[in-house]
């Protein structure tokens, strides 16, 4: 039998990691899975986070097809977020998430 090394590159949960590497990547996605939101609805759900963050977080999800980012050309810019249909597809390991941190983990 092949010796085959461990190679973390194509490891698949290291490579969904860079997708949701982001402090706040699976909430934002939360929040999308009720709709589309503009920046700011997104920003009022999550007080704490700052602006810079926030952008950060949806440009990965948005650079790794997760979100969609629908810019309109109005004055002032109107920008709106949805989920992709890969977006749509984490949703189900989503809500296994959830229900493993409210078995296993403290608030």
């Amino acid at each position: 039998m092949q010796d085959l090394a461990f190679d973390p590159e194509n490891c698949p949960i290291a490579r969904v990691s860079k997708v949701i590497q982001g402090k706040w990547t699976m909430v934002i996605i939360f929040l999308l899975s009720e709709g589309t939101l503009r920046f700011s609805e997104i920003k009022r759900q999550l007080p704490s986070v700052t602006d810079a963050n926030l952008t950060k977080d949806l440009r990965l999800l948005e650079k790794h097809g997760v979100i969609c980012r629908k810019v309109y050309p109005v004055v002032p810019p109107k920008v709106e977020y949805s989920l992709t249909e890969m977006g749509r597809a984490f949703l189900p390991i989503l809500d296994s998430i959830n229900e493993w941190a409210d078995k296993y983990t403290a608030n």
